[in-house]
């Protein structure tokens, strides 16, 4: 018969091994798991409110938000798409019309004078290298036949891959929303900290992953609006399409506004406009640029209650650390460390107290006001005197 510490040991080791498989199915789907988290926070007092108002109909009220994100997603993605569209259908359009009735030479003429001159190099050396031209394009056709196979192949795969990552993230968020107030309940009861200590350390990822989530979108839409003012200024054609991919491309760190000024600015000198071209370098490099850098730890850490320094080199070492996905781990990582210091200053005491010592940076415990750090610590062990050794699970229903 097996002692009572033989049985504990295989029970961990149980406990360990179901840890390490449940991870590995988790894995497939975790970014689309923490997004849906993410969203679920955010969205979830609209969807306490939506539901009052159906009067109780929770799926509904869900269903609502689900779609209204799959509408913010969609929509501006098809009207982009399709005024790329239709611009390059118009421009093929009009190529073909002018070669038909004025020839090559007539389509090197409407050219810009910056393109004009190397297409009109390119167009003399072709009749005296027509073989070896012929020849040349053979070999790469042949040699870069399997690469571009394997380019589309990539995109294509790509494409899927994100597109499945979304439907994951839309079907979590719609449970979350609905069983999220149930998940926190269990949470809590099967927690071993402190009655309160895990919905404190929950309600902290809350109010850091909807002020990073907030200040990224806002921080997007004020680079979207100093590059719309840019492009104004220099004139650029379609100035709102630019200024709405802009924005798009301000949500993913690793791409920035700041390159659609820049193509924009190559447009503009290709086009025979070189002091524009000018401005909207040095705009999109100064203005365009350090807004991200600036207005989104502004922004952040009035959510955070934390420095704008903290902020700052959380969300850069997020990055470097994560990735895209690091712009909310590397804040929740912070906030995570210094809610578990606020906690244990809070409900265990500092190890060597003394009057006027710096609070935690994000509590809110002012400076030298011991009765707030202690008095905390007696209710919570008050109400430890009251809980059932036995914790019973929350209603199923």
């Amino acid at each position: 018969m097996a002692t009572e510490q033989t049985a504990r040991r295989v029970f961990t080791g149980l406990i360990i091994l179901s840890i390490i498989l449940l991870a590995l199915v988790v894995r497939p789907f975790a970014k689309a798991f923490f997004l849906a988290a993410v969203l679920a926070g955010t969205f979830y007092g609209i969807y306490s409110s939506l539901s009052r108002k159906l009067r109780g109909r929770s799926s509904l009220a869900a269903g609502l938000i689900v779609s209204g994100v799959v509408l913010a997603l969609l929509v501006p993605l098809g009207g982009l798409t399709a005024f790329v569209v239709t611009e390059v259908s118009d421009g093929v359009k009009f190529v073909s019309d002018t070669v038909q009735r004025e020839g090559v030479e007539g389509l090197i003429g409407k050219m810009p004078g910056p393109v004009r001159g190397p297409v009109e190099s390119l167009l003399e050396r072709i009749p005296l290298e027509q073989a070896q031209l012929d020849e040349t394009l053979q070999q790469q056709v042949s040699s870069q036949g399997g690469t571009a196979a394997r380019a589309v192949t990539g995109v294509v795969a790509a494409t899927g891959s994100i597109a499945f990552q979304t439907v994951m993230m839309l079907i979590a968020l719609f449970f979350l929303l609905t069983e999220g107030a149930r998940l926190v309940s269990w949470v809590e009861s099967v927690s071993p900290l402190r009655r309160g200590q895990t919905g404190e350390i929950l309600r902290e990822f809350r109010s850091v992953s909807v002020a990073v989530l907030v200040s990224s979108v806002a921080t997007a839409g004020v680079q979207a609006a100093a590059a719309l003012i840019g492009f104004l200024i220099a004139r650029v054609p379609a100035s709102l399409f630019f200024a709405g991919v802009a924005f798009f491309l301000a949500l993913i760190p690793a791409v920035g506004a700041a390159i659609v000024v820049l193509v924009a600015a190559a447009l503009m000198f290709f086009s025979g406009h070189p002091w524009a071209a000018l401005f909207l370098a040095i705009w999109g490099t100064v203005v365009v640029g350090l807004v991200d850098n600036i207005v989104k730890p502004l922004l952040a850490k009035r959510g955070m209650h934390q420095h704008g320094a903290i902020v700052f080199f959380a969300l850069l070492g997020g990055l470097a650390a994560f990735g895209t996905v690091g712009l909310l781990l590397g804040p929740l990582i912070v906030a995570f460390f210094l809610a578990l210091v606020r906690i244990y200053e809070r409900d265990y005491g500092r190890p060597t107290p003394r009057p006027g010592d710096p609070a935690t940076p994000g509590g809110g415990v002012p400076s030298g006001s011991e009765s707030l750090i202690i008095r905390p610590s007696v209710r919570s062990a008050e109400t430890r005197e009251h809980v059932p050794l036995t914790p019973t699970p929350p209603d199923s229903h």
